[in-house]
């Protein structure tokens, strides 16, 4: 009778846990790995008999019964949304209008410089002023406690390289002058594989000599030509702002912006194998090894994905009528302008260069297989993307002073930018006298002094500085210093470009060529000079 009584007791309690699980209480599942968890949640099982076999037989089965639903996972089962996800949100509508009023101001501030003919400086160089002036007001603001925007504020290094590069550069490509490009591609390899390394080992060497002779931070040898890679990158986004309006001559301005464009891989690649070689199982000359197969690999893997992409959509465009639908026809062009950048970046490659090489190819091929509608809404398109995301990168680099703790190492930073300085002349003069040898239009010496004038760093030395993983005080310290770099160039090389020109062309050109060229003065404006080749087309 008392077996009856038990078991009917435990009937009970089962169809009562059933009746629970289906929504009076919550079901939390457990790790079968940790047992601690497991026993407490079955002392919390209630006992509806005073017989201790009763509680032991309950609790033995409410244990395998949490064993076997933890263990139990539903194949295919969609992926909910984490909690506070509408919070998130929120967030990220306030960085999205925090990014639109500094957008807003710095067209004002642009047409404010166009309609006052101000040329004193060039536009790129305006915004970062105006992106300290915020940095300022918002750091004063939330001392005070009065709001608070750091993380509105802070520079993401997805964000650019996902969003505000891929316009830029594929804008500079699908708008690149073709014939100069390819006759250069010689020299302007020359410049950004050989230039690169030899300007990242003097910059390296340089730092890890002074650090270990006290003269100034002292950097591991790891770290040290690290920073030497990632700072030598002659950022593509400052350069094309400032060279792209320019009245210089065509082979200058092609050989500092294809040097520009293709040694950001270089850069990339010279860290990472810096970094790679930290490990003991890889020795010196297998990293060496390393860089050049991953190097050879990037380069051609990521030109032939954005030449792939390109003619792909020339001969869809071409078979697949989309003229008569300029909407589906423009969208279509979107997707082959993105696809080959994120596809690179996502398999490790670079998607600088895919989207450069789409971006060539697509001028070339794809741009006469769209109707005219298609063919002015692509241009003036991504001129507008690009021109918004320039404003943006360099927004964010003046707002970068104010955005975390800086570890300002005066002697790091000067002895860094004079290191930049004389790995920048090491590059240019014997390579450009190299090049000569077999240049049928010669380097001249103007030239070459506006090439290691014109070695600028921005936003890409910037973004690769964020992903070191060093210790907490030397990425600030990498970092702080970075971006005075980046700023120093930036503001003065950039400001100064105008009575640099001026003084070149004075000595160079006559009286008559003067005179000539008074009705064509030097504009820093690029938007001035988009506005120019719209209406003269």
């Amino acid at each position: 009778m008392s077996i009856m009584k038990v078991s009917i007791c435990i009937l009970f309690l089962v169809l009562c846990g059933t009746g629970l699980n289906n929504g009076d209480t919550k079901v939390v599942p457990l790790d079968p790995s940790n047992p601690s968890a497991v026993e407490n949640e079955a002392k919390n099982v209630p006992s509806t008999s005073s017989t201790p076999e009763l509680s032991t037989i309950v609790a033995n089965e409410t244990i395998s019964n949490m064993t076997e639903k933890s263990t139990v996972v539903t194949p295919g089962e969609p992926v909910l949304p984490k909690k506070g996800s509408a919070e998130e949100e929120r967030n990220s509508s306030i960085a999205i209008f925090f990014v639109l009023s500094v957008l807003a101001l710095g067209i004002l501030l642009i047409h404010l410089m166009l309609s006052t003919h101000f040329q004193y400086l060039p536009e790129s160089v305006v915004i970062v002023f105006l992106g300290a002036v915020i940095g300022l007001i918002i750091n004063l603001m939330s001392e005070q406690h009065i709001a608070n925007w750091r993380n509105e504020e802070a520079f993401s290094p997805t964000a650019f390289f996902l969003v505000l590069l891929p316009p830029i550069i594929f804008e500079s490509g699908y708008n690149l002058h073709k014939g100069n490009f390819f006759q250069n591609i010689g020299s302007i390899l020359v410049f950004a594989i050989i230039g690169t390394t030899i300007s990242a080992l003097v910059i390296g060497a340089g730092i890890y000599v002074l650090g270990l002779a006290q003269v100034a931070y002292k950097l591991s040898f790891v770290e040290s030509f690290a920073f030497g890679s990632l700072i030598s990158a002659v950022d593509p986004v400052a350069t094309v702002a400032i060279f792209h309006a320019l009245d210089v001559d065509p082979v200058l301005n092609m050989l500092v912006f294809g040097e520009s464009i293709l040694n950001d891989a270089i850069a990339i690649v010279l860290t990472t194998s810096v970094l790679q070689s930290n490990g003991p199982a890889m020795s010196t000359s297998e990293a060496v090894l390393t860089g050049i197969k991953q190097f050879c690999l990037m380069f051609f893997a990521s030109a032939g994905i954005g030449v792939i992409f390109a003619l792909i959509s020339a001969l869809l465009l071409k078979y697949v009528d989309l003229r008569k639908t300029p909407s589906l026809e423009f969208a279509m062009m979107l997707v082959f302008t993105y696809a080959p950048y994120v596809l690179a970046e996502g398999i490790h490659l670079s998607g600088i260069m895919a989207i450069l090489f789409n971006g060539i190819v697509m001028s070339h091929y794809t741009h006469f297989n769209l109707s005219t509608v298609t063919q002015i809404t692509m241009q003036q398109t991504m001129r507008t993307l690009a021109f918004i995301a320039e404003t943006c990168v360099f927004a964010y680099l003046g707002l970068a002073l104010f955005s975390f703790r800086l570890h300002f190492e005066p002697a790091l930073v000067i002895w860094s930018l004079i290191l930049c300085l004389i790995g920048r002349a090491c590059n240019i003069f014997p390579l450009a006298y190299l090049c000569n040898k077999f240049r049928e239009h010669q380097i001249t010496k103007h030239m070459m002094f506006i090439m290691w004038f014109s070695g600028l760093r921005g936003a890409i030395s910037y973004a690769l500085s964020l992903h070191l993983e060093f210790s907490n005080e030397t990425r600030h310290v990498i970092i702080t210093t970075t971006l005075c770099i980046i700023l120093v160039t930036t503001l003065l090389f950039g400001g100064s470009t105008m009575p640099l020109m001026k003084i070149l062309q004075s000595s160079k050109a006559g009286r008559s060529t003067r005179r000539r060229r008074k009705d064509k003065a030097i504009s820093l404006s690029k938007t001035k000079e988009w506005v120019i080749s719209i209406n003269s087309n």
